[in-house]
């Protein structure tokens, strides 16, 4: 019998930065064990250029990628999502629909990259630990043994990985 495919959905407020670098990350480091997806409250209709730049010097595929509205996971046409992750502290705040199946949910904030103004340079370090971020706390998801944890257990291990510290610093490394 083939594994489980779980659905996971990365919500914020825009889905132009944050939640696209969540999608791609676990796109890649998810291996076939997750189906990611993104979207955004109000979504800016774009993708940043800053966050497409940055997949794609680590070789993703962004050609997929646009920036929607969580509407299109709330149907009943739509994949049945296993886990919600909101990455941005508006989205954690807003009433979310009621999704098919009742996923399981955390929050995992993460800086919104895409509202920094400054400098090039600087919005690339602010959109590389916004990334560094999201990948440290992703693949400690998915080294999880969902099969064999009980609901309330895997609740306080996503809770806890939402309390990852956002980003090594630079006096850290």
């Amino acid at each position: 019998m083939a594994p489980r495919r779980y659905n996971v959905l990365f919500l914020c407020t825009g889905n132009s930065a944050r939640s696209i670098l969540a999608e791609a990350i676990l796109g890649r480091v998810g291996e076939g064990r997750f189906r990611a997806y993104s979207a955004g409250s109000h979504p800016k209709g774009q993708v940043h250029p800053m966050a497409l730049q940055l997949l794609r010097e680590r070789d993703h595929d962004t050609s997929g990628f646009r920036s929607k509205s969580w509407d299109e996971f709330s149907g009943p046409a739509t994949p049945v999502i296993d886990f919600v992750f909101t990455v941005c502290g508006h989205a954690a705040a807003e009433s979310c629909p009621i999704w098919p199946g009742h996923p399981m949910t955390a929050h995992w904030g993460v800086d919104d990259p895409a509202a920094f103004d400054g400098p090039e340079d600087e919005q690339r370090r602010v959109f590389e630990k916004a990334h560094q971020s999201l990948e440290r706390r992703i693949e400690d998801f998915t080294k999880l043994p969902i099969e064999t944890l009980d609901q309330m257990s895997l609740q306080s291990w996503l809770d806890e990985i939402g309390q990852t510290p956002a980003a090594i610093t630079e006096e850290q490394t």
